[in-house]
């Protein structure tokens, strides 16, 4: 059962009346700058640590739209982060904000335009309820930025490939990220480890005084038990005129944002970037270097370059291979190339590619689109799209990328691999026999 907060301790913390008034729109710029957490190698070799410096303040929550489930959810979840966790920020897009205030006891945030720079130096962490279009939709937020915040899934979409966490675990999961780094010294430990009030204690954390890791209820996880992220890598992507001129974001993209994060008007992507005929009844013919050599000339449909992410998304349904998110990669796959020789190509993650728009091309120019946003301006002949894996290790540590908090594996010490495994048999029904139902 929740315990609502005193009013005394919603005085103290926050400039609000109790009246109906504290439930408003603020906006973001009043919150205070981004807490960025490192990433610390593990002793499986493969995910990582996410190590808070201190307790994330600033949340954005991204939701699947046109679902009442969903929207319940929402309201449930935020009532419980604003309950159990005082000094938390919430964090909309304008649209959410403005649909759910009414329904919380406590003023959300939300910047004044979807896209708003703000997000990349403010939001500490992400939380999403909803499916794979969700995760890659809050992840296009922060397309210009060279980090993104952790992100805390919950599968409550159609498919929910990329999904970690079941709705029911919300608290579980949130407190499990919100205190990771948390050493044993930084809280106090009487309260149970789901984070419920238990009675005869020394009182709500709140009456005391306490902030931060020192106010959530139960143990700590200790530093050496921090949550575990899966780094997914992301492409780099810019655009080029014919004489090697870089187009600007602002001339490609429906978004304002500016070219702060990275130089130039280079963007990143999640899934992939696609090259396409679009309307035009005649094949594309796109010229492809790799490394800086020159590959081949591709007459098709259009081109993809994805991720590993991205491999069980629109690559999946070209032909292009299935490809484990921790392999370092880039994916170059043919859509209805004419040649039955095309196969798709697995590269290195660091591997330049370079897909240059033909002389001979018979249309004036070919659609691009970067996860699913197709850019204002096509791609005329003679311009290249140049695309190459984000570096996620530096000197200075991991960074880059986008770092998805996994739920815990089962039994075996293969922590991380079960997820992966379960949705490529359970949802993509891997090399499901026909006519079976088992």
């Amino acid at each position: 059962m929740r315990v609502s907060r005193p009013l005394a301790r919603l005085s103290s913390s926050r400039s609000f009346s109790t009246s109906l008034q504290r439930r408003k729109v603020l906006d973001l710029a009043a919150l205070p700058q981004r807490i960025a957490p490192s990433y610390q190698e593990t002793a499986h070799q493969d995910l990582l640590s996410l190590q808070w410096p201190s307790p994330p303040r600033n949340v954005l929550i991204a939701r699947k739209e046109g679902s009442r489930k969903v929207s319940e959810a929402l309201v449930e979840y935020c009532e419980h982060v604003q309950s159990t966790y005082p000094d938390v920020n919430l964090i909309f897009e304008p649209d959410v904000a403005n649909g759910i205030h009414e329904s919380l006891k406590d003023p959300v945030y939300s910047p004044t335009h979807p896209s708003s720079p703000l997000l990349r130096s403010k939001v500490d962490l992400i939380t999403t309820l909803g499916g794979d279009g969700t995760i890659l939709h809050a992840a296009s937020l922060f397309a210009t930025a060279s980090s993104v915040p952790p992100i805390l899934s919950f599968s409550m979409g159609t498919l929910g490939f990329l999904g970690e966490w079941k709705f029911q675990e919300y608290k579980r999961a949130f407190r499990e990220v919100y205190m990771s780094g948390a050493g044993a010294g930084d809280r106090n430990t009487i309260f149970d480890p789901v984070g419920t009030y238990q009675r005869g204690s020394l009182g709500d954390p709140a009456d005391r005084g306490l902030s931060g890791w020192s106010s959530v209820r139960g143990k700590s996880m200790g530093k050496s038990r921090g949550s575990r992220v899966l780094l997914r890598n992301r492409l780099r992507v810019g655009i080029f005129e014919s004489d090697g001129t870089r187009i600007t974001r602002d001339e490609t993209s429906t978004s304002p944002a500016t070219a702060e994060g990275v130089a130039g008007g280079d963007v990143f992507a999640m899934n992939e970037v696609l090259l396409h005929r679009g309307r035009t009844p005649h094949l594309s013919q796109i010229q492809i270097f790799l490394g800086g050599r020159f590959l081949t000339e591709a007459v098709a449909d259009g081109m993809l370059i994805s991720t590993p992410t991205g491999s069980t998304a629109y690559s999946l349904s070209a032909g292009g291979s299935i490809v484990h998110p921790l392999v370092s990669s880039l994916l170059l796959t043919p859509i209805c190339p004419r040649s039955l020789s095309f196969r798709p190509l697995v590269l290195p993650a660091n591997t330049p590619i370079v897909l240059r728009l033909s002389d001979k091309n018979r249309a004036e120019e070919v659609e691009v689109s970067v996860d699913g946003v197709r850019r204002n301006r096509g791609l005329s002949r003679g311009m290249e799209v140049r695309v190459v894996g984000e570096d996620i290790k530096t000197e200075e540590g991991w960074r880059g990328g986008i770092p998805s908090i996994v739920r815990p594996g089962g039994k075996g010490g293969h922590e991380g691999e079960d997820h992966w495994v379960g949705g490529l048999n359970g949802l993509l029904k891997f090399n499901h026999p026909f006519g079976e139902d088992g």
